[in-house]
């Protein structure tokens, strides 16, 4: 099959477009043919060896943990689906991935894809997707009628975690440039703060939450805006000593896939509620332009790669 892959850690350059071995399924799996795959941060801080103390690889390897795509194939206790169905997953990240035509998942990461959007909408919904949705609820313990600030707002994550936190009934407030301001606002944002020219630290006070995927002086600065008691979930790492000193929970995690909460999100997609916001698509042999542009990060919404 074609894929990319690397066999080094580096810069852009070492994503190969070659060919690579047809991947082996187990009982519990299915081999999927790949009609697109999302890019995530955790893509190329892999391939820059960022993560290799909490996800190490062996070489050579396929990155991608955002699929969508029909099963190929399926192992003899593979009952929910069947040859042919289309489906979309968050792959494990420990495992070969989807830059390529063809990536075995287990099925309990699977799910029906939905059936109203494209394949191509579908991957950007699986990893960025279900962070949102485990950052805010599974984390955060975001409630009907609390406060919330979404930084990063324009972002993957961000466009769906502004989407979930309004349809649960939060007050949703969130950083990003003020070009996506009216994007963010048909998201369900109640207030969006442009951070080139406003302080978010000056404008927002006793949060019940904030949802960082940012860090850095942005999490320095978000410690003075939650509540006692409040929660700051980080997708990039939380200081628990700021935490103990403000009073505030402080919750780091990477999300596990969930084939019934990807299930969900499908019917949500298929009745209109959730929009799949996508900077732009690739070709899968452009695989090192479309992680230069994520690594700038000033993508809205998705990138995604498209396979076949």
């Amino acid at each position: 099959m074609k894929a990319i892959r690397i066999h080094q850690y580096g810069d852009p350059g070492v994503l190969i477009f070659e060919e690579a071995p047809m991947p082996v399924i187990g009982p519990d799996e299915v081999l999927i043919r790949v009609k697109a795959c999302g890019i995530n941060p955790i893509d190329w801080k892999i391939r820059k060896g960022m993560a290799k103390d909490r996800a190490p690889i062996s070489f050579p390897f396929i990155l991608g943990w955002d699929v969508s795509g029909t099963i190929e194939k399926k192992g003899d206790l593979v009952t929910r689906f069947e040859i042919g169905d289309q489906v979309f997953t968050r792959n494990n990240t420990s495992r070969n991935g989807g830059y390529a035509e063809f990536v075995a998942v287990r099925s309990s990461e699977v799910s029906p894809a939905p059936q109203t959007i494209s394949l191509i909408e579908a991957a950007g919904i699986p990893l960025a997707g279900q962070t949102a949705w485990a950052g805010l609820f599974e984390q955060g313990q975001l409630k009907k009628g609390q406060h919330v600030l979404i930084h990063g707002g324009s972002g993957g994550v961000g466009t769906f975690a502004i989407q979930f936190a309004h349809f649960a009934g939060a007050h949703v407030t969130t950083t990003a440039s003020a070009k996506n301001t009216d994007l963010l606002r048909s998201l369900g944002a109640d207030e969006v703060i442009d951070y080139h020219s406003e302080d978010f630290s000056q404008k927002c006070r006793d949060l019940d939450l904030v949802f960082d995927t940012i860090g850095g002086d942005t999490q320095k600065k978000s410690w003075v805006t939650i509540r006692k008691g409040g929660f700051l979930v980080s997708t990039v790492g939380a200081d628990q000593q700021e935490a103990e000193k403000h009073g505030v929970q402080a919750r780091s995690f990477m999300v596990d896939s969930n084939g019934a909460r990807l299930q969900e999100m499908a019917g949500w997609a298929d009745n209109g509620r959730l929009r799949v916001i996508i900077e732009k698509k690739f070709p899968l042999e452009d695989a090192r332009e479309a992680h230069r542009l994520s690594e700038a990060g000033h993508a809205t919404g998705k990138i995604i790669l498209e396979i076949s």
